[in-house]
């Protein structure tokens, strides 16, 4: 047995948390309520923890806590987990009779403030019975209460990884779903790769906490993360249960509920934060800059600043800031999705009236949210209370001025920051941010302070908290005036920079006549040409085919619209343009651009990745704020600089499922502006991502691993071959192919190889548009390889990269005819043979095979599969077959036999097997009768002594006393294993077995048993 293997590693995480000061239980000794093995809780802890909490509670008001966790309301699991985290975290609501009257009561069912009157319990090996019976492999109990469930897979075995465990655990949820309603989260992990999560979590949103205090330096310095860093992070006592309070809730729509658990930058972050804030309410109200990149949970982070500050500072009132109208509504929906974890309904300020109504002497509590526009000039303050804090979403100096400017006129303005500091003089000022404060950027630091916390862009990318984005320029396919181009550049400078009114009036005249120039009718034809060419060819089927088209205005924005339907008449339902809309718009655009209600349905419609609405036009709208995981490419034709345009690149670096990264399409010349807004980045960030044009990152990558491909394939006669017309002859070039690869002499480069593909393919979805079309079907051709001999080797049972739907559909594109599902490789996947050792046509096919290399893996990949079912099942057939099957590719791979004659070796092999499996039929046992009759005949010599009749007898008796005396979980009780063994020796001993001359026969006998204890019940 292996060292690493999941027993051992299942004690490893047991004896780390029994130094947290977790108290161990074995699940099977711990007495249950009663044999049905329902009890989700540790019975009797809660009742005990339930009086020592709330010491001053009446008896029937804990009876009526204990009644309502016991049993906890709700249609399905998220709803019944809703509840009883509020329960966890707000206490229970009783209702009960004193004895006297009817009264009411707050029953704690955590001590957040005393850690140590609660119990912390680990136990392994709970069974739970449901709709099955399931026993989690390690469970940790707080005060009874089944909180955190780990699923742990054996760090030894190379098919098995942290993917397993996340399928597992999404089956208990189905099986056992009264276990997880209790579930505050979940821990899955393989040694090397750990990660932790909610029972909503898709598997890429099962994050690794990196750091166990804080320190992100160890992070950024690649110092390898441990599987005990999460419990290092996570589970000790006081964090454990600041982590059930204060970092768990759930975003709650139309659309859905979402548990959210705060990922390990958001935590140390918040705290960082709200440290700083308590230190500014006692001093300059500087509270500093919150920096978190673009889609690393910035809104969310914001949410459980705003609990946090409410459990640490008395009543305090909460104003969020943002400057425009659109933000402030993305903002406020997200904290009104978190209303019951904040306790309160945030308030959105109408209108300047509204705003001074809100504030004005308001005494205590309350999260007001408002544009920076809302504030006007005014000599009185709305208030001067020291417990307001004012939160600024993006905090940047355009925004935040503190400066009194005189204009040509006379007039004067003073910038925002000084409005909202006059109206709230006492008030403490946190900004939160997605991309840095600007170097020269002096007001912002003037308001705020200086940073926080940092939780860069290389740093999301290398958690997984977000993609990269990559960069492509197609400026030159518009065949745009570079002067025009140049000048365009200088006025759109003016306009981000400057501040002063009339200034930027005047930019926006000069900008007026730009408007004609890249409207004209010609360049407008040329630009949508472009662009639907290179999303139909490149990014149409990239994940759910996704784009933003991002327009230059309004006026260009609706021409785009009416070119790209003149084009394509039936993308009617495909693209739709999302924009705001004025008084002064032309009639016909009211129907297209719609009302407030049809822009929500819009959005809600393209969130949607299986609606057909998959291109939207925009000008503002969407560009901040506004997330869609699916979302991968962005066509750029409008200028944008600093931190709003890293604002709106970052709507593709979103997470989702076989997202490499996303694309940045640039048709108006912003790759200046991209470089220059990456200056105030971390130098980490600037050395990585400084430069993401995919002409000299992702395309000299691809060129790269594709000759590191053809190297490995070199003697392989393919590149002329794959240029057909012809769905058979391409199936018969991929087989051999695989072929070649599965040769024994090149088992040492196969990894090599598939490591080497798969970077080939990550870079090829980003520059596709760059690869010419004969490389483009070299590139298709090996990444089906690259998938085939991952199949067959069964090198990643459970999450094959792409079904061979997906595999026939890239190559029927590429050779621009129809290839049947079949028509490709018909090998491995489900067909009208068979693919089973128990199928004699499939293998005569199998020995006719002309790709020998290919027969040999897939008759030993099937074998071996047999081989591990008999090891649960039968001691005699796995141990035999084992063995042979061992010596045969013992013998082929150190050149003994040839692949013809191993072929035939494995062929009788497969042949035996299949007697074996008739041999059962023909004495009327069942696979588990015959596994003992196995055991029982194993010697040769036994049949000397009894007849088959008789021996048949004994198999039925001995099957039948073992499953009358089956209970839950005695075969992890030692009593229960000898009252077995002692069972079947009486049994035995009854009919003489094993006679005098065979004493050893006896042994493998009660091997079988053992086996069958351990795995019977699984049959």
């Amino acid at each position: 047995m292996s060292v690493l293997d999941e027993a051992t590693f299942e004690q490893a995480v047991i004896q780390h948390l029994q130094a947290l000061g977790y108290e161990w239980l074995y699940g099977p000794n711990v007495k249950r309520t009663d044999d049905s093995y329902r009890d989700a809780l540790l019975p009797g802890v809660l009742e005990d923890c339930l009086r020592r909490i709330n010491p001053k509670a009446h008896p029937a008001a804990l009876a009526e806590a204990l009644r309502k966790i016991m049993d906890i309301d709700g249609v399905d699991l998220l709803s019944r987990n809703i509840q009883f985290m509020d329960y966890l975290q707000s206490g229970v609501e009783v209702s009960f009779f004193d004895g006297e009257k009817m009264t009411t009561d707050h029953i704690r069912i955590v001590d957040f403030e005393h850690p140590e009157l609660n119990v912390f319990n680990v136990v392994n090996q709970w069974t739970y019975v449901e709709y099955e019976e399931k026993r989690p492999d390690v469970i940790v109990f707080v005060n009874g209460m089944p909180l955190v469930v780990f699923e742990l897979k054996s760090p030894s075995r190379e098919n098995v990884d942290a993917s397993d465990a996340y399928l597992q655990l999404r089956n208990y949820m189905k099986v056992i779903p009264t276990l997880f309603a209790y579930n505050a989260f979940c821990v899955m992990t393989d040694m090397s790769d750990t990660r932790v999560g909610t029972i909503t979590a898709s598997e890429d949103r099962f994050m690794q906490w990196k750091t166990a205090d804080g320190d992100y330096s160890k992070i950024a310095n690649r110092i390898a993360i441990r599987w005990t860093t999460l419990l290092d992070g996570m589970f000790p006592k006081e964090r454990l249960l600041d982590i059930l309070r204060n970092f768990i809730c759930f975003s709650k729509s139309e659309d859905g509920n979402a548990k959210i658990l705060a990922a390990y930058h958001q935590y140390f972050g918040v705290h960082k934060a709200v440290e700083s804030t308590l230190h500014a309410m006692h001093s300059d109200g500087k509270a500093g800059v919150f920096w978190h990149t673009q889609g690393s949970g910035k809104s969310l982070s914001m949410v459980f600043y705003a609990h946090l500050l409410a459990e640490q500072v008395i009543s305090p009132t909460i104003v969020v800031t943002t400057d425009r109208t659109d933000l402030d509504g993305q903002l406020y929906g997200q904290f009104a999705k978190c209303a019951d974890f904040l306790r309160q309904c945030p308030q959105q300020a109408t209108s300047r009236d509204n705003l001074i109504e809100l504030l004005d002497n308001r005494q205590a509590n309350g999260i007001v949210f408002t544009t920076m526009q809302k504030f006007s000039e005014s000599d009185e303050p709305l208030s001067e209370r020291r417990n307001i804090v004012v939160m600024a979403d993006e905090a940047h100096r355009s925004q935040y001025g503190l400066e009194v400017k005189i204009h040509t006129d006379g007039t004067h303005s003073i910038g925002d920051a000084l409005k909202v500091r006059q109206a709230l003089p006492n008030a403490s000022y946190i900004g939160f941010t997605g991309t840095p404060i600007e170097t020269q950027d002096k007001s912002t630091r003037e308001i705020f302070g200086d940073y926080v916390d940092v939780y860069d862009m290389t740093q999301s990318v290398e958690d997984g908290a977000t993609r990269p984005v990559f960069y492509e320029s197609r400026v030159v396919s518009l065949k745009l005036d570079e002067n025009v181009l140049r000048e365009l550049d200088e006025e759109y400078e003016n306009i981000s920079e400057n501040v002063d009114a009339l200034a930027i009036d005047r930019s926006k005249h000069d900008l007026a006549t730009m408007d004609s120039i890249l409207g004209a009718p010609e360049t407008i034809d040329s630009l949508c040409r472009d662009i639907v060419k290179h999303y139909e060819d490149n990014r149409a089927d990239e994940l759910t085919g996704k784009a933003l088209v991002v327009a230059y205005s309004r006026p260009i924005a609706m021409r785009m619209y009416e070119k790209f339907l003149e084009l394509r008449p039936q993308w009617k339902d495909k693209v739709h343009v999302v924009m705001t809309s004025s008084n002064q718009d032309p009639e016909e655009w009211h129907k297209i651009i719609g009302n407030k209600t049809h822009k929500a349905e819009l959005a809600k419609e393209f969130k949607d990745d299986d609606s057909p609405f998959k291109i939207a036009i925009v000008v503002d709208m969407w560009l901040t704020g506004f997330d869609v995981p699916s979302l991968s490419t962005m066509y750029v034709y409008k200028p944008m600089k600093g931190h709003n345009l890293m604002q709106a690149v970052a709507r593709v670096n979103r997470v989702y499922k076989g997202k490499e990264g996303g694309l940045i399409v640039d048709y108006i010349g912003i790759a200046g502006a991209l470089k220059r807004a990456m200056h105030d980045y971390t130098k980490r960030d600037r050395e990585r991502y400084g430069d993401m044009n995919v002409a000299d990152t992702a395309y000299p990558l691809f060129l790269d691993k594709l000759g590191v491909c053809r190297d490995f394939l070199h003697g392989l006669d393919y590149q002329e071959r794959i240029h057909t017309g012809s769905a058979e002859q391409m199936a018969e070039v991929i087989a051999d192919g695989a072929d070649y690869l599965l040769d024994p002499e090149r088992e040492e480069n196969r990894k090599d190889f598939v490591k080497s593909a798969k970077e080939m393919a990550q870079a090829f979805g980003l520059c596709r548009s760059m690869v010419p079309d004969d490389l483009k079907l070299e590139e298709a051709y090996i990444d089906v390889l690259r998938t085939q001999l991952l199949k067959v080797l069964n090198a990643n049972p459970g999450n094959p990269r792409m079904s061979l739907n997906e595999v026939n559909k890239r190559i029927a594109a590429i050779m621009e005819q129809g290839v049947h599902n079949e028509g490709v490789i018909n090998l491995f996947e489900d067909r009208n043979v068979e693919v089973s050792l128990f199928d004699e046509s499939f293998l005569a096919e199998v020995a006719q095979m002309k790709q020998k290399n290919l027969a040999v893996e897939l008759l030993r990949k099937l074998i071996d599969d047999q081989v591990k079912a008999y090891r649960k099942k039968s001691v005699v057939k796995a141990g035999k077959f084992s063995e042979m099957l061992q010596q045969s590719v013992n013998s082929y791979l150190n050149g003994m036999l040839t692949n013809a004659e191993v072929i035939q070796q494995l062929l009788d092999m497969a042949k035996e097997i299949m007697a074996a499996r008739q041999e059962g039929e023909t004495l009327g046992l069942d696979d588990e009768e015959l596994a003992f009759y196995d055991a029982l005949t194993k010697p040769q010599a036994i049949k000397d002594f009894y007849g088959n009749d008789e021996l048949v007898a004994i198999t039925r008796e001995l099957t039948d006393t073992l499953r009358r005396n089956r209970t839950i979980d005695w075969q992890k009780k030692d009593d229960a294993r000898a009252r077995m063994r002692r069972s079947i020796k009486r049994l035995l001993k009854k009919h003489k077995y094993p006679p005098d001359e065979v004493p050893d026969a006896i042994d493998t006998v009660m091997q079988q048993c053992e086996l069958w204890v351990d795995y019977g019940e699984d049959d």
